[in-house]
C-alpha cells in the first residue's frame, strides 16, 4: 500500500525551490563573472592593438613655443615606481612630481633648437618647489635667454615659489581675477610635549649640540631660544636671497640691490590690498610684480601673435617639455668613452634596499658600485637632497662613495635643495663639495630618542613585572620606564657618534683643530653661502658647475657624456610601463591639476618619529635636521 504525505511533498517543493534558488544565483554571479573577465580581456586586447600600432610620425614644426609646465612637486628623482606613474597617467591621476633635471635638459635643448622660438612657464600647476632648484632653473633659462629668445610666464594664481619661477621670465602675464601670495619664510611645528604628559608617555632624548633641536617638539612646548637664534640666521639667508633674486629679476630696486620695496610690501600688505580694493591683481600690477593682466584666451591670441597659429587657429603652436624631450632624444651625444656618472641621493637615509624616494644603505650602494666597475666612467657626481637619517646607513654609504673614490673615479659632491647632517655626512668622502647658495646644510650632530610606555599603561591598569638572567634582560622593554643604566649607554653611543662625525669633517675640510670643528657643528643649520665662508663646503653653484668642476678634476675637459645610473627596474615593470605609457599616449587621456592639501599634523609627528624612534626593538642613532620652512 502506497501512502502519501501532504507536509512531505510541500517540504520537498520547498527545498527544491531553494535548490533552484541557490542555482540560479550561483548561475547569476558566474555568468557576471564571465562577462567582466571577456571585457577585461577584450580591453587587455584592444590596448595591445593600440600599443602595436606603428607611432604617427610627428616633427616638431618650425616656430614652436617650448612650455614649461611643471606639475605638483619638483624633485631630484622620482619617488614612485614608472609602473606607478603610468598607471597614475592611463587612469587621469593626478600627477605628483616633476623631475627637475627633465626641465633643465628641456630648457639646454631648447635654446640650440632653431624650430623653438619662444618659451612659456606656465607654474600654476606646480606646488612645491626648494630655492636651490629655482637657482638651477634661473641659470638654465639665463641661458636660453642670451640665444634671443623671449621668455613669458603665464599665470593664474601663484604661491612664493611659484612666483619666483614666474619672475624667471622677461614678462609675467597674470590673470586679471589671478592671485600672487608672498608673505616669506616660515618655521614653525607643534610641540607634543604637554600632550605626551597627559598620556604618561616618557620621551628619553639623547644628543649632541646646543641647536640639534630636532626633538624639541617632544620635549618642550615651546622652541628654545638656541632654535630660534639659529633658524633666524640660516632662513633670514634664504629669505634675502629670495628678496635679491625677485627684485633683480623684476627690476624693483636700483644698484647695489637692495629688495627693500618687497619686503616693505609685504609687510604693509593689508593697507596695500585695502588701497586696491581687495583686487590682487592690481596689486601684483602697481608693485611691479606682474606686466600685464589677461585672461586666459588673450594669453593664447597673443602667443599666437608672437610665434605661429595653432592648426585649429585657436590658440599657438606649443610642444609640451615631456613631448619635446622625447622628440629630441636623438640629438644626445652618444658613444663617447669618458662619461660622467650621476647617481641621486634624494630622500630620509634608512638601512636596507628601498625603492626611489629613500636612500637605502643597500640600494644606493648598488647604484655607486655600478658606477665604480663601468671602466668608461672617470667621474661620478652624487646629487644629494636629503635631511639624513640613520647614522649606520649614512656611513655605510659614505665609505662606499669612499671606495668609488679608491677605484680611480673623481667624485663630486652637488647639494640639492637639502643636504643636512647625514646628507652632509655622506659629502665627506668627495673630492670636492658643491651647493647652492639656498642649499639647507650643516647640522652636524646626533640625536636619539626612545619613547616609553610604562606610564600610558598604567593608566589603563594594565602593568609590567617579570624577571631576567642578567641586569640588563628586559630593560629596554618600552613598556617600562628607561632604565638609567640603559640612558647612560644611548647617551655614550650618541656621544661617540657625534665625535666621528667631526673626525670626519676635520679630515676631510682640513680643519686640525677639532674644538673649531665643535664650534660650527653643534647642530647649527646653514645656508650653502654660509656653509661655502665657513669652509664646510668648497664652492656654490649650479648643479652644471658641479659637473663640470667633476670634469676639471678628471682632466675630461668637454669630452665626455653624461649616464644616469638609475635605480634598477624588473623586466616586468618594464613591459607594463612600456604597454600602458603606449595606450596613454594613443588614448590621449587628460592629466588633471594636483591638489594641494596640508598634511596633518599626526602625520608629521611620525614621520618624525619614524627614523628617530627605536625600530623593531632596537635603539636608532641618527644624523638628522628635520629641517623644513614653511612657504
Amino acid at each position: 500500500m502506497v501512502r502519501t504525505n501532504d507536509t512531505g511533498d510541500t517540504m520537498a517543493d520547498e527545498r527544491s525551490f531553494l535548490v533552484k534558488f541557490g542555482l540560479g544565483v550561483w548561475h547569476l554571479i558566474n555568468g557576471t563573472r564571465k562577462v567582466f573577465l571577456n571585457l577585461l580581456f577584450l580591453l587587455f586586447i584592444y590596448f595591445v592593438f593600440i600599443v602595436l600600432q606603428p607611432p604617427e610620425t610627428f616633427r616638431l614644426k618650425p616656430d614652436s613655443t617650448l612650455v614649461i609646465r611643471p606639475y605638483g612637486r619638483v624633485v631630484e628623482q622620482y619617488t614612485s615606481t614608472p609602473m606607478d606613474r603610468a598607471l597614475e597617467e592611463v587612469t587621469g591621476q593626478d600627477r605628483s612630481e616633476t623631475r627637475l633635471r627633465d626641465m633643465l635638459e628641456a630648457i639646454h635643448r631648447a635654446a640650440g633648437d632653431s624650430d623653438i622660438s619662444q618659451l612659456v612657464i606656465d607654474p600654476n600647476y606646480m606646488w612645491g618647489i626648494g630655492l636651490a632648484a629655482l637657482k638651477d632653473l634661473g641659470h638654465a633659462l639665463d641661458a636660453f635667454r642670451s640665444t634671443g629668445k623671449p621668455i613669458i610666464a603665464v599665470a593664474e594664481n601663484l604661491g612664493q615659489q611659484q612666483y619666483y619661477l614666474a619672475s624667471l621670465a622677461d614678462e609675467v602675464w597674470l590673470d586679471p581675477n589671478g592671485v600672487i601670495w608672498i608673505d616669506g619664510y616660515s618655521n614653525y611645528r607643534y610641540f607634543y610635549r604637554e600632550g605626551l604628559e597627559k598620556l604618561a608617555v616618557e620621551i628619553n632624548l639623547f644628543r649632541v649640540g646646543d641647536y640639534k633641536s630636532a626633538m624639541e617638539p617632544y620635549t618642550r612646548d615651546d622652541m628654545s631660544e638656541e632654535a630660534k637664534n639659529s633658524g633666524r640666521d640660516w632662513l633670514g639667508d634664504l629669505w634675502e636671497q629670495y628678496l635679491q633674486g625677485v627684485s633683480k629679476q623684476r627690476g624693483l630696486v636700483q644698484e647695489p640691490l637692495q629688495p627693500s620695496i618687497l619686503q616693505a610690501s609685504i609687510d604693509d600688505l593689508p593697507n596695500q590690498i585695502e588701497e586696491v580694493d581687495g583686487n590682487f591683481a592690481e596689486y601684483a600690477l602697481k608693485l611691479g610684480l606682474v606686466d600685464r593682466l589677461m585672461t586666459a584666451p588673450g594669453v593664447r591670441q597673443e602667443l599666437a601673435r608672437r610665434g605661429t597659429p595653432n592648426a585649429a587657429g585657436d590658440g599657438y603652436r606649443a610642444v609640451g617639455m615631456q613631448d619635446y624631450l622625447d622628440l629630441t632624444e636623438t640629438l644626445i651625444r652618444q658613444g663617447r668613452s669618458n662619461r660622467i656618472a650621476i647617481v641621486v641621493a634624494e630622500g630620509e637615509i634608512v638601512r636596507g634596499n628601498h625603492p626611489a624616494g629613500r636612500i637605502g644603505s643597500i640600494s644606493t650602494a648598488k647604484q655607486l658600485r655600478r658606477a665604480a666597475r663601468n671602466d668608461k666612467v672617470a667621474a661620478v657626481v652624487l646629487r644629494i637632497n636629503s635631511p639624513g637619517g640613520e647614522v649606520f646607513a649614512t656611513e655605510t654609504l659614505r665609505h662606499e662613495l669612499q671606495l668609488v673614490r679608491d677605484a680611480g673615479k673623481t667624485v663630486v659632491v652637488s647639494m640639492g635643495n637639502v643636504a643636512a647632517s647625514g646628507g652632509y655626512w655622506i659629502s665627506m668622502a668627495a673630492d670636492e663639495v658643491w651647493a647652492s647658495p639656498a642649499t639647507i646644510t650643516g647640522s652636524i650632530g646626533v640625536i636619539g630618542m626612545l619613547p616609553t610606555f610604562g606610564g600610558t599603561l598604567d593608566k589603563i591598569g594594565v602593568h609590567t613585572d617579570g624577571i631576567g638572567t642578567t641586569n640588563m634582560a628586559g630593560k629596554l622593554r618600552l613598556d617600562r620606564p628607561l632604565d638609567e643604566g640603559i640612558a647612560r649607554i644611548f647617551q655614550s653611543s650618541v656621544e661617540r657618534n657625534y665625535r666621528q662625525f667631526l673626525q670626519l669633517v676635520s679630515d676631510a675640510r682640513g680643519i686640525d683643530n677639532l674644538e673649531a670643528v665643535d664650534e660650527l657643528a653643534q647642530g647649527k643649520v646653514y645656508t650653502g653661502e654660509q656653509a661655502r665662508e665657513n669652509g664646510l663646503i668648497d664652492k656654490t653653484g649650479t648643479f652644471q658647475d658641479a659637473i663640470e668642476a667633476s670634469a676639471r678634476i678628471a682632466g675630461l675637459g668637454d669630452d665626455y657624456q653624461i649616464e644616469w645610473i638609475e635605480p634598477e627596474q624588473s623586466a616586468l615593470d618594464k613591459f607594463f610601463t612600456d604597454f600602458l605609457a603606449g595606450a596613454m599616449v594613443s588614448l590621449n587621456l587628460p592629466v588633471s591639476k594636483p591638489a594641494i592639501l596640508p598634511g596633518p599634523w599626526l602625520q608629521g609627528m611620525l614621520e618624525d618619529l619614524q627614523f628617530i624612534a627605536a625600530r623593531q626593538g632596537t635603539f636608532t642613532v641618527a644624523a638628522h635636521c628635520l629641517c623644513d620652512i614653511g612657504d
